[in-house]
């Protein structure tokens, strides 16, 4: 899938993304089990709201980390997440 700024992603309903003090991370949770989600992933699932445009979350990324040039890479995690099913596009 390609996702593009003014798309809004939303956790799709068999996952749910949270913090895991044990882990010490992020995790999406599903009815099999749990993936542990590296910082800049966890970073990026934590903003999936669906509510909040592709746009505005790599912005917020950009102030919240003083990067430039977030696009590319958040777009890039985000297609995996699509493709692994973790995230939908609000409908």
């Amino acid at each position: 899938m390609n996702i593009s700024p003014s798309d809004i992603p939303e956790v799709a309903p068999t996952f749910r993304v949270q913090w895991e003090a044990v882990q010490n991370c992020y995790v999406v949770l599903y009815p099999e089990g749990m993936v542990k989600l590296s910082t800049s992933a966890g970073e990026i699932m934590k903003r999936v709201d669906g509510q909040t445009a592709v746009d505005a979350i790599i912005k917020d990324l950009e102030t919240a980390f003083l990067e430039d040039d977030l696009e590319s890479d958040v777009i890039k995690f985000l297609e995996v997440a699509y493709d692994t099913g973790w995230i939908r596009n609000k409908k």
